[in-house]
């Protein structure tokens, strides 16, 4: 029977451009190891949470321009301290033993390197987050 970790480690998406090398510092090393793999594994998940975020806020986002859509975005990955810790958790819940145990050594730059890769999940899937027009 396969443990957890190795399942986790299974289905994870793997991303040629994502290299890891000797000379990488831990932080970046971890980035492309385990949370660039992850985000893209929930991708659509990320993509759906944010469409519930945008319907909470009474589908403001859709009144705006994509520049500002862009920087709503970003906002509200950096701003919302609630909607930034659900996306987060959503994360390290894909997370082996190990990488959790990497993480909390150093989760505030973890954090920081794990938005950035969430925020730019979402903005280049701006095209999903459009309204679904009644059939």
């Amino acid at each position: 029977m396969k443990t957890r970790d190795t399942q986790l480690i299974d289905i994870r998406p793997e991303i040629p451009s994502a290299r890891v090398n000797d000379q990488m510092s831990a932080e970046e090393h971890f980035q492309n190891a385990t949370l660039r793999p992850v985000a893209k594994l929930q991708n659509d998940l990320l993509v759906e949470a944010f469409r519930n975020y945008i319907a909470k806020h009474k589908n403001v986002y859709y009144n705006l321009t994509v520049e500002k859509r862009l920087a709503y975005i970003e906002n509200a990955i950096q701003k919302d301290i609630k909607f930034r810790n659900s996306l987060k958790g959503m994360l390290i819940g894909q997370f082996t033993l190990e990488e959790y145990r990497t993480y909390i050594k150093n989760s505030s730059a973890l954090n920081k390197r794990m938005m950035n890769l969430v925020r730019e999940r979402i903005q280049s899937n701006i095209q999903l987050l459009e309204k679904e027009m009644a059939v």
